[in-house]
């Protein structure tokens, strides 16, 4: 926002020299400061492996910062029969690999937050397609909006293994360090950050702990 301008006679001029001179060595000092906090690395170690993760990001993107919005989803599905009201709560990935064109529409979600979320998806969108409610809860393939299968992840990630990673997170500043799943982990369906995203879908590259 521009300043207002003031009119000042030559005396006053003469005055403001020295304090003008001295605001503009602070505004430099500042400004010094700022560029060499901007690329100061984070504090503390994580045992994670989220760093050389993040350095390998942002060597990929220029050193920029991804934005903190919501483009990917998480949608929990039942993979075992339980009746509820007399209908089978059941759907698997593998039910929705046996749908016409491998698609269908999302529906029975009932809180509404998590309706809320199912109408700011947008189609095309790529989610996790997590299995819950069952014996080993966890990722088990990637879809896209409308809900359309894409294909199996190259393992299966349990939630115990995104769990220890949400914890190590919270201590050290990860990615996953206020992912939904654990701080709204009733939600059906969940939003993710693009960190959360890439740092989940990383993880089927490496070996299960």
């Amino acid at each position: 926002m521009p300043w207002p301008s003031r009119k000042r006679d030559k005396g006053a001029v003469a005055d403001k020299k020295e304090p003008d001179a001295k605001r503009a060595k602070t505004e430099e000092t500042q400004k010094k400061e700022e560029e060499e906090k901007s690329t100061k690395p984070p504090a503390g170690n994580s045992k994670s492996g989220w760093k050389n993760w993040k350095k390998a990001k942002e060597s990929d993107s220029g050193g920029e910062e991804s934005k903190q919005t919501y483009c990917h989803w998480l949608l929990k599905s039942e993979p075992e029969s339980r009746l509820e009201k007399g209908v089978d709560m059941k759907f698997s990935i593998e039910d929705l690999k046996a749908q016409p064109n491998q698609t269908t529409f999302w529906d029975g979600v009932r809180n509404y937050q998590a309706r809320n979320f199912l109408r700011a998806m947008k189609l095309g969108q790529q989610a996790f397609f997590y299995h819950s409610n069952c014996k080993e809860p966890g990722i088990v393939g990637i879809v896209k909006v409308d809900v359309q299968f894409v294909r199996m992840t190259k393992r299966f990630i349990p939630l115990s293994e995104i769990k220890a990673h949400h914890l190590a997170h919270k201590a050290d500043g990860g990615p996953l360090k206020n992912m939904m799943l654990f701080t709204r982990q009733r939600l059906s369906i969940q939003p993710l950050t693009q960190e959360e995203f890439d740092f989940v879908l990383s993880l089927e590259e490496e070996k299960p702990h």
